[in-house]
């Protein structure tokens, strides 16, 4: 199936989303009076409606499409991905939910000032925040614009386009109030429009004879014409016969070639018919596994790969990122109390529970019917593809309009929540003087415009792998910070920056590496695709030792702040001695 190959079904879909967003940052230009109610809606958010905010931003184009297509290439080890996305809230929850609620901190850099006392300290975590935030945006504005062009055929930056214009209308109008009513609305659709396809899908499956997706190679059990959107470079490893109609390795190629074993280069827009049987080649680079190697976890594992280092790294990039990121922590300040905090957080783990059920399936059943995937190189749209491949009309059409709902529900209610809280950075710790509304609504046209440019340029990695990044960043830099700030006493603002800059400058130059494909393979290219193995620990270590070093650089209120940070609010302990909040001021 070539791109562009979509039903009007899915543009209908796409058109709903977007006039229901519409109408929600309409509502929400009502409700939002005050700039509290723009920045944390007056901190009265139910843990209910909250818990389904937080799955709403947090369920990304990297939980909705980009799992399910690690999952089709590389099988059960990357099941990791959805178990460490949904464990990293058990970590938030323990360590930093409830004490970060009552710092009465706005944002990660108040936080990092208020404990620590120095206004610098609020300008590094600010770089930092809008530095994540951006990378977490790039892989959004990519995949909206890969859905679309393979719902419509149009090039990639017109869905990058159209996400864009949706999410910076909906922040400007009503900001965090209308993004939390969006935001929980837009989890239950997304659950269902993931949940309900599977129910059909096991059907068709069951009915095909319950086919064993890991077969020793990616085989077409059907015969397969698509159109190869991009000039790709497949990697050969049994030789293949199919019908070329377009270049091959620079050549203009018509009729039946046969690829031996090797490498090949098939120019974009050429025309492939693969005949039933024959085991698709795959894009170089995809690596993708087959066979024990595809279905049995650590089977993958080798001194090629590295996967086993590679797994554990990235374990601890998702269980210690998510404290780290600032469109997830900045529903914590909603909450109403710590006790409110802790309760959001319980819930969060159950509804993430709940989705991640269900994108394995659509990554193993994409190894049987959508195995051309593996050749374009285009993976992240097995979730949109596999409904029309394998269930009749109108069902094919309607549950991949369903699908692509949800696709769109994803970019933008997570791209929403991202504007927001790097938005709010921007206006309001790197350039202050502008932190009214207009700051707060020219500052979210600054991030969303540079991250759209950004997405635009061709990266090495998944949707998944560049989230995944953005997970090693956060947990090289904030997580420091908060477990060690809310935790150790003796932390000094010393330690704190020289641990940030540490933990940042080694993970960012990893991933701008990734990105490039800089480099390409052995245990270079594992170490830099996943940094969080060694740069949380050096970030971590290179804290504590400068602390223990500056001892007398500690915070003189440290005591208090740490009685702040760790009483229940039911103890109603006179909180008038902690230093004064950060810099915000409820204007109506």
């Amino acid at each position: 199936m070539s791109s562009g190959s979509g039903s009007w079904e899915q543009v209908v879909a796409i058109v709903l989303v977007c006039a229901t967003t519409f109408a929600i940052g309409a509502m929400g230009l009502r409700l939002s009076r005050t700039t509290s109610d723009f920045y944390v809606a007056s901190r009265a958010i139910d843990p209910r409606w909250n818990a389904s905010a937080i799955g709403g931003e947090y369920l990304s184009a990297a939980s909705f499409l980009g799992v399910a297509g690690l999952i089709l290439a590389y099988g059960t080890d990357m099941l990791w991905y959805p178990i460490g996305y949904t464990a990293g809230y058990l970590v938030l929850l323990v360590l930093v939910s409830a004490p970060l609620r009552r710092s009465g901190a706005y944002t990660l850099p108040d936080f990092a000032e208020m404990r620590l006392g120095d206004p610098r300290m609020r300008r590094l975590a600010a770089v930092l925040v809008v530095a994540i935030g951006c990378l977490y945006l790039i892989p959004q504005f990519q995949g909206a614009g890969l859905a679309l062009r393979t719902v419509t055929g149009t090039p990639a930056w017109v869905g990058t386009l159209l996400v864009a214009v949706v999410v910076l209308t909906n922040v400007a109008a009503g900001a965090m109030r209308s993004i939390t009513l969006l935001q929980a609305v837009q989890y239950w659709l997304k659950l269902t429009a993931i949940a309900v396809p599977v129910v059909l899908l096991l059907i068709a499956w069951h009915l095909d004879g319950s086919p064993d997706p890991a077969a020793p190679d990616p085989v077409a059990r059907h015969a397969i014409s698509l159109t190869v959107p991009d000039t790709v470079t497949v990697e050969v490893r049994t030789p293949v016969t199919m019908t070329l109609h377009g270049t091959l390795d620079g050549h203009r190629v018509d009729g039946v070639t046969t690829l031996g074993p090797g490498t090949a280069r098939i120019g974009g827009g050429t025309h492939v018919d693969l005949p039933a049987g024959a085991v698709v080649p795959e894009a170089t680079g995809l690596a993708a596994d087959d066979g024990a190697r595809w279905a049995v976890p650590g089977a993958a594992e080798g001194n090629r790969n590295h996967s086993l280092y590679r797994t554990y790294s990235l374990l601890i990039a998702l269980l210690l990122g998510t404290m780290g990121l600032p469109h997830v922590l900045v529903r914590f300040y909603t909450n109403p109390d710590g006790r409110a905090a802790r309760r959001t957080t319980l819930i969060v783990v159950a509804l993430l529970g709940a989705f991640y059920l269900f994108p394995p399936v659509y990554g193993a059943i994409g190894r049987l019917y959508a195995p051309d995937l593996l050749l374009t190189g285009h993976t992240d749209t097995v979730v949109l593809e596999i409904p029309r491949r394998l269930l009749p009309a109108p069902w094919g059409d309607l549950t991949a309009a369903l699908l692509t709902a949800g696709a769109f529900a994803a970019f933008l209610s997570t791209s929403g929540g991202l504007a927001i809280s790097v938005a709010g950075v921007l206006s309001r710790d790197l350039f202050p003087g502008r932190s009214g509304r207009r700051g707060f609504r020219a500052a979210a046209a600054l991030v969303i415009g540079t991250a759209g440019a950004l997405s635009l340029f061709p990266v090495h990695t998944g949707l998944a792998d560049t989230v995944g990044l953005a997970f090693a960043l956060a947990a090289s830099t904030f997580c420091p910070l908060l477990v060690l700030g809310i935790w150790w006493r003796r932390l000094t603002v010393a330690g704190a920056a020289a641990g940030m800059v540490v933990g940042g400058l080694g993970a960012g130059t990893a991933i701008l590496l990734t990105l490039g494909g800089i480099p390409r393979s052995g245990l270079a290219a594992a170490l830099v695709a996943q940094p969080a193995a060694w740069s949380v620990p050096a970030a971590f270590l290179t804290m504590v030792l400068v602390s223990l070093a500056t001892r007398r650089g500690a915070t003189p209120a440290t005591g208090r702040i740490m009685v702040r940070l760790h009483t229940p609010e039911s103890l109603d302990v006179d909180r008038g001695e902690t230093p004064p909040a950060p810099r915000f001021r409820a204007r109506r």
